[in-house]
């Protein structure tokens, strides 16, 4: 008998001897209760069939078709979350021919007017059960039809689970082998359809979705699964167990859109729902870093006279937000004696601006004859080798970048976390810039026996150091940004770096541009600014002086990424001076570097290359804003944008206003845009009435 009930509004049970299904219009989901498989259809991209899930268990691999009994526990339960209004279905695979196996749980959420559903599982034993892996799904009949793909082939994005090491975002097209962390998105970039698949959860595991297809057009195997180690995220120790007698994956959201941006923005804001991004009053952070003016030669004559140049200089002409600037301190502070510091601190704050500064909570940079000093806040009851993390034979750790892993779960590096916060309190700093975060997220053997897994350590000891930095406990906001971090968990900084180091020169500028063009949606939804790193008009300490395209297409970049705009040269140099009054006086280009805004990637499909031509409809105007690049550092281009592919009616006509050279111009069909080399336009479309 066929059983056809709604539970919740829209949303459709259907339930007959062997199989189940939920539906709501849009998106339907298939258990069958014969062989622990189900199937997914959402759209013409998502159709979805053989699904498992799986744990590793006792050195083998059980998936859910290894149990002989799959059933139903209870009646699906009606719910209304963050997600909206729905049904939540669980289904129990157990064995009767071998009792002592553990029981594998697959929970599905399923909501009306949705095309993405929810998924986790979970593990129980009433023993306990100790794992490191968790297949949350896995299938091998996952690619479309060849006829959807003719003209349009399927390219699946590579996420880097941090930003360290120049790491890329990479699309690919079959034949591939590869894994995303965290997310993936699979999409077609002409119709722009794509399958947005991630994890939702980030204090426990860290998750990895790894793709493999033998040959072009073909794909052999998809998985997500939580347990990734390895190369990429660092690790030199195998992912930590968990262990309890019930063990959960992540949450995961799979779904089906028409646009795979709006997808990615999508799954942004389903993150939310778990955990709420970490909230900023204020408005978006303008000023300067010390990085790449000065490295290791950071001294007072260059901090303070920074903040003089900028005050006089300027300020003035309207580069500021809410009438102040933050100026920052990155590594190498500690070369100012106190007195100094002191002095720089009350210059700065004289000016009206607000100092920020630096910190690793996680890494240590001492060598081993520093093992034996005291830790800072502990009273000398802790040495660094006390809370240097260690695998499980009670070895450190081996460095990364120079840098050791500080245990975030010691107590001693708490002490620490106590110590640095109320010094940068006290002495009146008012933005905080974590670098080498990575490092507290490495797995191995933690001082709190219960976090065993590394993403799980970085979650409490950042945590608990954004609790020192709350305005609850220090009675006054203190931005906090994330340098080189893990892209997750989130909810603990206003803003992340989105890609490693960058300075001035055009490459460096695609190597920015390839981050947005792959991760511009977590701005305003996992955090709530981007940082493209300090933008430096003319050179940095370690590189050539820039050409004016360069500078200018550094500083276009760091506007469009959405949105700290921290400056990095050294204005003592004429030509850096001349070009931060002459550029940052355009108040057309500073509303936009205010606004808070990133700009989305117009196309998606660039392999380890970043995009060329971003766009953002403003919010407040009724027009469209177009960066267009050319990286070619000797070559001059021309660039054909269609505007249809920006949004805009391919047969009216618009007024386009270049906004670094005050020029008006028309175009309908397509806008024409000339760049020499290394030049960026930034250009305001809107229609021409009449």
């Amino acid at each position: 008998m066929i059983t056809n009930r709604e539970v919740a509004s829209a949303v459709h049970f259907e339930e007959s001897a062997y199989s189940i299904r939920l539906s709501n219009g849009l998106a339907s989901l298939e258990i069958n209760l014969s062989n622990g498989e189900y199937s997914v259809a959402a759209g013409p991209l998502l159709s979805w069939k053989q699904i498992r899930s799986a744990c590793r268990w006792n050195g083998r691999n059980y998936h859910t078709g290894h149990f002989d009994q799959h059933v139903k526990k209870g009646e699906p339960q009606a719910v209304q979350d963050g997600y909206g209004k729905g049904i939540h279905l669980t289904i129990v695979h157990e064995s009767a021919a071998f009792p002592d196996y553990p029981v594998l749980e697959q929970h599905f959420w399923l909501y009306e007017g949705s095309t993405f559903f929810l998924t986790k599982i979970v593990v129980a034993s009433e023993t306990g059960i100790r794992l490191n892996r968790l297949t949350v799904l896995h299938t091998e009949s996952f690619f479309p039809e060849p006829d959807l793909l003719k003209d349009d082939q399927l390219h699946m994005l590579r996420v880097p689970y941090d930003n360290d090491k120049w790491v890329r975002y990479v699309t690919y097209t079959s034949p591939m082998d590869t894994e995303s962390y965290e997310v993936t998105a699979l999409f077609q970039p002409e119709s722009r359809h794509g399958i947005i698949l991630g994890s939702l959860n980030h204090n426990v595991w860290k998750t990895g979705i790894r793709i493999r297809s033998g040959q072009s057009g073909t794909a052999d195997e998809l998985e997500l699964y939580a347990g990734a180690a390895g190369e990429m995220t660092r690790d030199s120790q195998p992912h930590g167990y968990v262990q309890g007698t019930r063990v959960a994956s992540p949450l995961v959201f799979v779904g089906f859109y028409e646009d795979y941006r709006s997808g990615l923005e999508a799954y942004g804001r389903a993150n939310t729902v778990q955990a709420a991004p970490l909230s900023w009053e204020g408005g978006v952070p303008l000023g300067w870093n010390s990085w790449s003016a000065a490295m290791s030669t950071l001294d007072y004559e260059l901090y303070t006279g920074v903040s003089d140049f900028l005050k006089v200089e300027v300020q003035p002409l309207g580069f500021h937000n809410e009438h102040t600037l933050y100026i920052n301190f990155d590594a190498f502070w500690d070369r100012l004696t106190p007195a100094e510091m002191e002095d720089a601190l009350n210059r700065v704050r004289a000016n009206g601006h607000k100092p920020g500064t630096y910190w690793t909570p996680f890494a240590f940079w001492g060598s081993p004859a520093q093992f034996s000093d005291p830790v800072e806040g502990t009273n000398g009851d802790y040495t660094y080798a006390d809370i240097l993390l260690r695998d499980a034979e009670g070895e450190i750790l081996p460095d990364i970048a120079g840098g050791l892993a500080i245990d975030p779960t010691h107590p001693g590096a708490l002490a620490r976390i106590d110590w640095y916060t109320d010094k940068f309190v006290s002495e009146g700093f008012a933005y905080i810039k974590l670098d080498f975060m990575a490092h507290g997220a490495l797995e191995g053997r933690h001082y709190d026996p219960d976090i065993t897994t590394g993403i799980g350590a970085y979650h409490y000891g950042l945590s608990y150091l954004a609790g020192k930095l709350s305005p609850e406990v220090i009675g006054r906001p203190f931005f906090i940004n994330l340098s080189i971090a893990p892209l997750f968990p989130y909810a603990f900084a206003h803003s992340r770096r989105i890609s490693c180091d960058v300075f001035g020169t055009i490459s460096d500028t695609e190597y920015l541009l390839n981050s947005l063009t792959h991760g511009w949606w977590m701005n305003d939804t996992l955090y709530r600014f981007n940082d493209p790193d300090h933008a430096v008009l003319y050179k940095s300490f370690n590189q050539d002086k820039t050409t004016r395209h360069e500078g200018r297409s550094r500083l276009t970049a760091s506007v469009i990424a959405g949105t700290v705009l921290l400056l990095g040269d050294d204005f003592r140099q004429e030509e850096a001076a001349w070009r931060a009054r002459t550029w940052l006086q355009n108040q057309q280009v500073m509303s936009l570097a205010r606004l808070g805004k990133t700009f989305v990637p117009v196309e998606g499909d660039r392999g380890q290359q970043a995009a060329d031509t971003f766009l953002l409809q403003h919010p407040q105007e009724d027009a469209v804003y177009l960066a267009v690049f050319n990286f070619d550092p000797a070559v001059a281009v021309q660039k054909p944008v269609a505007l249809e592919r920006i949004g805009l009616h391919p047969e009216h006509r618009y007024h386009v206003f270049d906004l670094w050279e005050g020029t008006v111009s028309e175009a309908a069909g397509k806008v024409i845009v000339d760049l020499e080399p290394a030049e960026s336009k930034l250009l305001k479309l809107s229609l021409i009435n009449g």
